[in-house]
């Protein structure tokens, strides 16, 4: 930091009384301030205007009354009122609205009740799924931590965290939860899970001493940050930021900025809404003009304007839409996916890019030994996380464990505090030497083993040492850092005895460790070293044993996921707070790598917005990234026309899961902050399922299209036979209140079912949708005005022999209802690669068959005769209804299969070109490779 700048900062004023920044609006957030790691402690103070003994409570009161209380702010709430009221903005729910004034205007009031129960529903619906972010924050605010222990005056005081302000001087203990951002001024041994904020499960070291060069959140181990809590020893800070200032309060304001970009499926069906209002607009008005051209009354024409209108509503498809997805959230949650919202269902399916997390969703979040070196000789060790099974792999041969391993693995296990009762209990590390022992047959020696001291292991040392007692034997056992360890070695354990340790040695064991960790293996030396009694416990003069090197796994299961997103076109990206070689070492062994870039969170920061633009589409791991970076990264996808889901489970991941088109959270590890900002959480943290659910989204959304495409269809069929009726001077074909009872009862019943379809085999080796195409293309809509025409032509042929009208109109209705069951198998395989049993979908069977007594009822039941306008049919009737049905069933499906033949015929590849070549004479022997045949070909 420049003098210049520093002085400024020293000013009367101070750093913190000038750039006041709001993020979101109505909610301060201490801005524009220094660097605190790269700052000396001395510089800290000066800075923030306090002293080492803590500031005054005159000065902390004045302080307060600036800075405000210590907690995460909300900004204003959306009322509740609002917030429902904003539920019938969509396109399809205005129309109905629309539909629902004018069946009251003309006193149409069944069908006025019916339409507004659909419209309330939905709504209802739609509020309680909302207010996210509220409940998000709240989870941020538990925890915060309650109480803190601070210097005022220079007297120890136990204060509420809210009245935390910066300059105050505060003592942490282990077990303790950080309650504010701190810069440290003295510790001793302090480790920090900081897991809730970067979602790395290994507890960080702490230290007082600067770091010069900048760096990301993950690598200030000077600084404490809010909400994350220390597991190993003891320190003093000074508060450097309260409230929305600290990185938690960052990340409440991000995930306040209110989501307001609709999923897939809410801009498809927008557009279909928009497509059918037009629709309906020019139906009407075309019915009315040709209505008053031939002479008739304009009431009259008003009236049939609106029965056109009427049937050109799909009134059930809203309903049915969210009756499916709802359906689907159940499904979904017997393959450990856990859905929270309606639309993120089928947004699933539409996803293109895949922003996952490392830790514990690509891994088992388990550290793992996976190379031994002992006695001269690495051995591989098989097994994942803490399964206590595996064998040591010498050349690919199973291998006998010799006694230098058997003693590099006893001292991983007795210099160890973690324990295995039911559940493993610990630091990852050595839980990963307990279960490496057991692997090699070597029992908890901790029992017999008394031990008398240990010393602890610290930042400066880089080891940690016990001295236990068995059998009237005083041993040290000591693990640590490799070069730290080979610094107080004198001899080594080698050919089955105790040698001098030589520089030839300690160079091979230097090149080994470079190996290990090349592989991004967190590698530990060991040594031992037998006592006299009532010698000095130092730690020198040790016999080195050999090394472990360890790492957190890739899940079985995940390299076979990666294999189906690349088959479906699905791109992944690895996001990490972990070290760049680590990254890239998992990702390889994935098969995410190949070839592609790594970027870093610092090298994000050095780039422009062109810049890295540019290079996103190749780069596949993110490594040592914050909050913002996800963000970022996030908004960079999406620019760049893809829909993301993005996966996380620590308080930094929120805003980015709340950002992206798909959160992910992971049920086990996931903080309550990440699953509320969430879309869906992962009951088992794993990879695979999120590809599961993708499939189920890509099925949904599949059999979205063949329910809308049935609907429509039926509709069109509608307004055809109307309008024709019209156009010819024929009496209406159908009533408003029997277009109402085909449009939410007989048709939404195996619209359900067509929605409950089988899904394709093969949806997974075919690429995502175009998220800008419609639910409805030219070339579908096209086929469904067909479908509609044919029906209508039927219809109304039906209608037409018939002599009186009260027996044609229910014929004509009742024909309707059966023929739209038929129909209904024509949209089922609707796919140049898919076909289906005809009883593979036993829902439809059942829709279908509950459809058939219901009507009979409309048109058998005396007191529904007046209601419907119906009147019992002779049976021959039903033998033309019947028949009429399998002819239309016939030239519909008859049309399909033309269309699919040529989309068949499209997609298949074409044959290469023959072309002639000159006949050469080749012997055998100058072409061994060569079959007879290609030989003739030649």
């Amino acid at each position: 930091m420049k003098q210049k700048t520093l002085k400024a900062k020293e000013s009367k004023k101070g750093w913190f009384r000038k750039n006041q920044k709001k993020i979101p609006p109505g909610i301060p957030v201490q801005a524009a301030q220094p660097e605190w790691y790269k700052l000396g402690v001395e510089e800290v103070l000066r800075v923030l205007e306090s002293e080492p003994n803590g500031l005054s409570d005159q000065k902390a009161s004045e302080r307060l009354e600036k800075f405000g209380l210590n907690e995460i702010k909300e900004k204003k709430k959306t009322p509740a009122v609002i917030q429902f009221l904003l539920q019938f903005t969509e396109v399809l729910i205005i129309i109905l609205l629309v539909a629902t004034i004018v069946s009251a205007v003309l006193r149409e009031f069944l069908d006025a009740i019916v339409i507004f129960a659909i419209v309330i529903l939905n709504a209802v619906m739609g509020f309680l799924h909302e207010r996210k972010a509220e409940k998000a924050v709240a989870a941020l605010k538990k925890m915060l931590a309650p109480k803190a222990k601070v210097m005022r005056d220079g007297v120890v005081k136990v204060i509420d965290s809210r009245y935390l302000i910066p300059g105050d001087v505060l003592l942490l203990e282990v077990g303790e939860r950080v309650p504010a951002d701190c810069r440290i001024m003295e510790s001793m041994n302090l480790k920090v899970n900081e897991s809730v904020l970067t979602g790395e499960s290994v507890p960080v070291e702490k230290y007082p001493e600067v770091i010069k060069e900048t760096t990301t959140i993950p690598e200030r181990k000077n600084l404490l940050f809010s909400g994350t809590t220390a597991v190993y020893g003891h320190c003093k800070a000074i508060v450097t930021s309260t409230g929305m200032g600290t990185e938690f309060g960052k990340i409440a304001a991000m995930l306040q900025v209110e989501k307001k970009e609709s999923t897939p499926l809410q801009k498809r069906l927008d557009k279909l809404g928009k497509l059918l209002g037009i629709i309906i607009l020019v139906i009407c008005a075309g019915t009315m003009g040709a209505g008053i051209a031939q002479g008739r009354d304009w009431l009259e024409m008003f009236l049939v304007s609106v029965s056109l209108a009427v049937a050109a509503i799909p009134e059930a498809l809203p309903a049915v839409v969210t009756i499916i997805l709802a359906l689907a959230l159940t499904k979904m949650a017997k393959r450990n996916a856990i859905v929270r919202k309606l639309p993120a269902v089928e947004t699933l399916g539409s996803a293109t890019v895949i922003c996952t997390d490392k830790t514990g969703t690509l891994t088992v979040n388990e550290m793992t030994v996976r190379k031994v070196f002992a006695d001269g000789k690495v051995l591989d060790v098989t097994g994942e996380g803490y399964d206590k099974t595996g064998n040591f792999i010498d050349s690919g041969q199973r291998a006998e464990i010799c006694e230098g391993v058997r003693l590099l693995l006893e001292t991983g296990l007795i210099c160890n505090n973690a324990v295995w009762d039911e559940q493993p209990l610990g630091d990852p590390t050595e839980i990963a030497l307990l279960v490496s022992a057991t692997k090699a047959g070597i029992p908890d020696l901790r029992k017999d083993h008394e031990r008398l001291d240990e010393i602890p292991f610290d930042s400066e040392r880089k080891k940690m040492s016990v001295i236990c007692e068995a059998d009237g034997k005083r041993t040290m056992y000591t693990k640590g850092a490799v070069e730290k360890i080979l610094d107080n070695c004198t001899h080594m354990y080698k050919g089955g005895r105790i040698e001098v340790l030589t520089q030839q040695d300690i160079d091979n064991i230097l090149e080994i460790n470079h190996a290990f960790a090349t592989s991004a293996l967190r590698v530990l030396a060991f040594a031992r070293r037998e006592l006299e009694e009532g010698a000095h416990s130092e730690e020198k003069d040790l016999v080195f044993l050999g090394l472990q090197g360890m790492i957190d796994p890739p899940r079985p299961e995940v390299k076979e996921a990666y294999q189906k997103c690349q088959q479906a076109g699905v791109k992944v990206v690895m996001i990490t707070g972990d070290h760049k070689d680590t990254a890239v070492a998992v990702a390889k062994e994935i098969g995410i790598m190949d070839g592609d870039m790594v970027l870093t969170g610092a090298e994000l920061d050095a780039m422009e917005e062109e810049q890295y633009a540019q290079i996103a589409p190749q780069v596949r791991v993110y490594a040592r990234v914050s909050p913002q970076h996800k963000v970022r990264i996030t908004d960079m996808y999406k620019k760049m026309g893809h829909v993301v889901a993005m996966t996380g489970d620590g308080i930094n991941d929120a805003p980015a899961l709340k950002r992206s088109d798909i959160g992910v959270a992971m049920g086990i590890t996931g903080t309550d902050v990440t699953k509320e900002a969430s879309d869906m959480v992962l009951a088992d943290d794993n990879f695979a399922t999120i590809v599961s659910a993708i499939e189920e989204g890509r099925g949904i959304y599949d059999n979205i299209k063949k329910f809308v495409y049935y609907l429509l269809s039926s509709n069109f069929a509608e307004v055809i036979t109307i309008f024709a009726a019209i156009m010819l001077k024929m009496p209406l074909p159908l009533l408003p209140v029997q277009i109402l009872w085909i449009n939410l009862v007989t048709d939404s019943l195996p619209a359900i079912a067509l929605g409950m379809e089988p899904y394709e085999l093969a949806i997974m080796k075919r690429p995502p949708r175009n998220p800008r195409e419609g639910i409805v293309t030219q070339g579908i809509m096209a086929y469904l005005v067909a479908v509609g025409f044919i029906t209508a032509a039927a219809t109304l042929s039906l209608f037409y022999i018939e002599e009186s009208v009260e027996t044609a109109r229910t014929i004509a209705f009742t024909f309707f209802v059966i023929v739209e069951k038929f129909i209904a198998y024509n949209f089922r395989s609707f796919g140049p690669f898919y076909k289906v049993s005809f009883i593979s979908n036993k829902q439809l069977l059942l829709a279908c068959a509950i459809s058939f007594p219901l009507q009979a009822a409309i048109v058998y039941v005396p007191f529904l005769n007046p209601i419907f306008d119906t009147v019992p049919l002779p049976w021959w009737n039903w033998l033309e209804i019947i028949g009429a049905s399998f002819a239309v069933f016939g030239v519909i499906e008859g049309i399909k299969r033309l269309l699919l033949y040529f989309e068949r015929k499209a997609h298949r590849p074409k044959a290469p070109k023959r072309t002639k070549m000159k006949r050469v004479k080749i012997r055998r022997e100058e072409w061994p490779g060569g079959s007879a045949i290609q030989r003739n070909q030649l």
